[in-house]
């Protein structure tokens, strides 16, 4: 199947931040147009949400990328209006009670609704020949036959073999004829005979001009390959967030995005210290020790913009930290 031309995608320290930490960070590209990218990295490193935010269905928080020239999140409108989804868990699953049939009927009536030209509904006849080419088109480009399934178009999508629902997912997203096809879970539970197929068959799309971004667990020897990081979080933090995420995973402390930090400590069998920190405009300190003779002793010691106070007595530190809302 012949795209109008592919496009270009380009990335420069991409970076995603969610509420638990990095999705995914420092990632760079250049691809060409009509070139196989394979996204590679393990389950929860952030590939799904990269080829979401490089197909302008997320936002990153970091970097840069562009896509056909258009920068994103800037022109996410236009990126998504030249680029596709094959099976994306949880965006565009194929609903396994349809039909072969019922999900080319579907795709044909929504293009004609969202992407024919208003001329085209004082042609219906033209109309409908033009969405059974590209249907035919589509369905030769990723090699399914319907009439070989075993009901043919009238075959559920829970009876088909992995490999036909990939056909088919890729079929549907290519009647748009875009660009930018982006593909999830490529080698998702398939053999190594069915994953070589599957990647034959993405070469071809991509053969045929279409740039195909592809999400897998190992990506093979002659791609494109950009990797996400070994774990639900990146592994390389940027330099700013290293040092405190590891202190937070060895303390248990919880950084938020305003910079407060909490962190409660027990300490030996005869003492016990408790320790508080708010970062912001004033920063507070509190620290009690008890003596092997049972005595104990405060000190607590608050510091602001205009200068240092500091209270000698247990008193003084209580009244501080009481300020900050902390006990």
């Amino acid at each position: 199947m012949e795209s109008a031309r592919g496009a270009a995608v380009s990335a420069g320290d991409l970076g995603l931040k969610g509420p638990r930490g990095w999705v995914f960070q420092r990632v760079s590209l250049t691809a060409a147009p009509g070139s196989l990218v394979a996204v590679e990295g393990p389950s929860g490193s952030g590939r799904t949400c990269l080829l979401l935010t490089l197909t302008g269905r997320m936002r990153a928080g970091r970097g840069r990328a562009e896509v056909d020239g258009l920068p994103l999140p800037r022109r996410a409108g236009a990126v998504r209006a030249i680029s596709a989804l094959g099976p994306v868990p949880g965006v565009n699953e194929l609903d396994p009670a349809f039909t072969v049939a019922e999900h080319l009927r579907e795709r044909a009536l929504l293009r004609r609704r969202f992407d024919g030209s208003p001329s085209a509904l004082f042609r219906p006849r033209a109309a409908r020949a033009a969405v059974r080419a590209s249907v035919e088109e589509a369905l030769d480009a990723v090699g399914l036959d319907p009439a070989a399934l075993p009901k043919a178009e009238r075959t559920p999508v829970r009876d088909l073999e992995r490999l036909e629902a990939l056909r088919l997912s890729l079929a549907l997203a290519l009647m748009g004829r875009p660009r930018l096809l982006a593909v999830d879970d490529t080698d998702l539970k398939l053999s190594a005979a069915e994953r070589a197929d599957a990647w034959a068959l993405l070469r071809s799309v991509a053969d045929g001009g279409t740039t195909v971004l592809a999400v897998c667990s190992e990506a093979p020897e002659d791609v494109l390959t950009v990797r996400t990081g070994s774990g639900s979080r990146d592994t390389t933090a940027p330099h700013e967030d290293t040092a405190a995420d590891r202190t937070g995973e060895a303390d248990g402390r919880t950084a938020g995005d305003d910079g407060t930090t909490g962190d409660d400590r027990t300490a030996g069998d005869d003492g016990t210290a408790g320790h508080g920190t708010t970062t912001g405009h004033n920063t507070t300190t509190g620290n009690g020790t008890t003596t092997e003779d049972g005595t104990t002793t405060r000190h607590g010691t608050t510091t602001g913009n205009g200068g240092t106070a500091t209270a000698a007595d247990g008193k003084g530190a209580d009244d501080a930290i009481a300020g900050t809302g902390r006990a």
